[in-house]
């Protein structure tokens, strides 16, 4: 799997978008025969979109994922400036744990310096393995 390779996707901010960005995601991966990452990066892009989708105050939402030799990359842009955090969720809470789940998968995550945009990697299974 030499070279890289990607998509992007902008879309207006609706709960039904989070399910079309896992199929086109899942359909990238199949492309790519990448399809042992197919959980963790679907679980990735929901959890991301449908925060962007959620707290992006009704402002266009992009998703972008690119692949190199070793790792993929999902980032996601709301375009507003309030950075997406780590919350701790009690456990009647329903909301607030969508990005723990995104921590313990990523090889990496972060947020864009002027918070706009949020992203993690996921590092691409050996194909020995």
């Amino acid at each position: 799997m030499a070279g890289e390779g990607g998509f992007e996707v902008d879309f207006l901010p609706a709960e039904h978008r989070v399910g079309q960005m896992r199929r086109i995601t899942r359909a990238h991966l199949r492309h790519w025969h990448l399809t042992r990452l197919t959980d963790d990066a679907t679980l990735a892009v929901s959890e991301l979109v449908t925060n962007a989708v959620k707290h992006g105050k009704g402002q266009p939402v992009g998703l972008r994922v690119r692949r190199s030799a070793y790792e993929l990359r999902i980032e996601v842009r709301d375009c507003t400036p309030a950075p997406a955090r780590l919350r701790s969720a009690g456990v009647a809470d329903e909301n607030g744990r969508g990005l723990l789940p995104v921590a313990a998968l990523a090889k990496e995550r972060g947020v864009s310096p002027d918070g706009t945009m949020t992203w993690c990697s996921l590092a691409i299974p050996d194909r020995r393995s």
